[in-house]
């Protein structure tokens, strides 16, 4: 039985069925301006902070504090909620990430938790962690088969899992693999936006006392590190946020969510796969940021930034910023070049650009 049928089961759904989305008629417009956003919220409960969505076809699915996971078909507008708990312990979840035919959510602290959509309708763990500095920060997949996960050094290294059947096993790299960690280096669960992957190409992000950036041409067999100009030398400083328009343009956002108007040392550009970054709009808003994502098929021009100080926007590649709302989220996804939809306290909303 297809996965995602399953999972959609495990949410008590009556359908999954895809349906035309009237958002595509958005796309066809000859010019979107971006000069404004429409917010539109689609979940409201002040009792959970979420900081992990992701798109699947035609439904977005969150996992988040309290246990709680769900899935909003955007073609009926209905929700589906649960939750998933480990025996007597009620996990937060803070990395979501998906397959043509499973969904996966992974928690923070420890014992760190890996679940994925089963056949047995419910969900099955995968993976379980017990360290007690296990913090698991963000996921991702290069395909079907092949996965990642990040996460704070339990030794002298990051942590990193790795699936290569489809998220069935994963097995955590050892440090002889990976550079070694700069003491106090660390990463950030704001936004399960830590991994950037374009084809078999891999960049995580790290922050704390230092922000550097770990680049893998392989799909995770072998890595390099890099330093970034970023704000550090405390453990709420440095890069929180990532995203790669191609193979050699990306870029990172920041700063330190303790001092949020501070717009130095937060925002930087890579163009040449991450090996150099450069500071960009130093000394101008925004500042803190924990969600920074490229608007798709805008050629790298147009990028977006949210944080619960607000939500900006880039028409020059990071050049310049303009804010657009004072809206709050902790991260966004983009379902196509006009709308995304940003979650973070009490709520997930749907966010239209004009």
């Amino acid at each position: 039985m297809n996965r995602l049928i399953v999972f959609c089961l495990i949410l008590i759904f009556s359908s999954c069925k895809n349906e035309k989305d009237a958002e595509n008629k958005i796309q066809q417009k000859a010019k979107i301006e971006y000069s404004s956003v429409e917010i539109e919220s689609i979940l409201e409960d002040d009792s959970l902070s979420i900081r992990a969505i992701e798109i699947i076809g035609n439904n977005l699915a969150f996992a988040a504090n309290k246990g709680t996971f769900g899935m909003y078909n955007f073609g009926n507008s209905t929700w589906r909620t649960n939750t998933q708990k480990y025996d007597s312990l009620v996990p937060e979840y803070r990395a979501v990430a998906s397959t043509d035919t499973d969904f996966f959510m992974l928690s923070v602290g420890s014992p760190a938790l890996l679940y994925k959509t089963g056949d047995s309708g419910a969900m099955e763990l995968v993976y379980k962690e017990e360290n007690e500095k296990a913090f698991y920060d963000a996921m991702a997949f290069w395909n079907n088969k092949e996965g990642i996960a990040m996460g704070d050094p339990t030794n002298n290294c990051i942590s990193i899992i790795i699936t290569r059947d489809g998220g069935k096993t994963w097995k955590k790299l050892s440090c002889d693999l990976l550079p070694e960690v700069i003491e106090g280096e660390a990463a950030f669960a704001a936004s399960n936006s830590n991994i950037a992957i374009e084809g078999d190409k891999t960049w995580i992000l790290s922050g704390g006392m230092t922000s550097r950036v770990y680049f893998s041409p392989d799909k995770g067999e072998t890595w390099e590190v890099f330093d970034t100009p970023l704000l550090d030398g405390k453990s709420t400083t440095g890069g929180y946020t990532m995203d790669f328009y191609d193979e050699d343009f990306g870029i990172i956002l920041g700063g330190d969510y303790t001092n949020p108007e501070g717009n130095t040392g937060n925002k930087a550009i890579t163009k040449d796969g991450g090996k150099t970054w450069e500071l960009i709009a130093e000394g101008q808003e925004p500042g803190y940021k924990s969600s920074v994502r490229f608007i798709p098929k805008t050629g790298g021009e147009k990028i977006i930034a949210t944080g619960f100080s607000g939500i900006s926007i880039s028409k020059d590649s990071g050049k310049t910023w303009k804010e657009l709302s004072k809206e709050g989220f902790y991260t966004l996804r983009f379902k196509n070049d006009s709308v995304a939809y940003a979650a973070g306290k009490g709520r997930i909303a749907k966010l239209t650009f004009r």
